[in-house]
This record gives C-alpha cells, structure tokens and sequence, in this order.
C-alpha cells in the first residue's frame, strides 16, 4: 500500500514539474531579433526597452545555470562589446 501511494506521489510531482515547464515557456525571447547587435559596443541597448526577464552578462561574471526560455541574454567582454546574444 505505502508504494503505491509513493508511487502516486511521484507521477503527480512529474506532472507539476511539467507545467512549471509550460508556465516559462509562454514568454518570448527576441534574442533572433537583436544579432545585428553582436559585435556592437553595449550602449547601443542603452535606448533599448529589453523584454523582462534579461541579464547583461560581463567577463568572469557568475550567473545561474537555470534555463529559461523566455530570458534573453547579452554576453559582452572586457571592452564592453556584446559577444553573444541568446535564450535560455
């Protein structure tokens, strides 16, 4: 009796998880949409309104290993120039 209410407990958490998924999936990352940017010094987004969520991220810079989809993120390095602009 005790697994099979283990069991139920572990397929509705699965089921939890998945829609915690589908909840970020619903925003929208405009990362495809700013690649000119790439190569650009980052005051070019300074008159930029950049969707939420979003991180400018720096050299050397400690940043979280969550993946979200609809985050949208600028890599630049020591001179300020975005190297890398993606989703996740």
């Amino acid at each position: 009796m005790i697994r099979v209410i283990a069991i139920g407990a572990l397929l509705l958490s699965a089921c939890q998880t998945q829609q915690a998924a589908d909840d970020h999936m619903s925003g929208t990352c405009i990362a495809d949409e700013i690649q000119a940017y790439v190569g650009e010094p980052l005051s070019v987004l300074e008159g930029e309104e950049l969707p939420q969520p979003n991180r400018i991220i720096g050299p050397d810079m400690a940043v979280t290993m969550d993946w979200n989809p609809a985050r949208l993120n600028v890599e630049h390095d020591k001179d300020r120039i975005i190297t890398r602009i993606y989703c996740g």
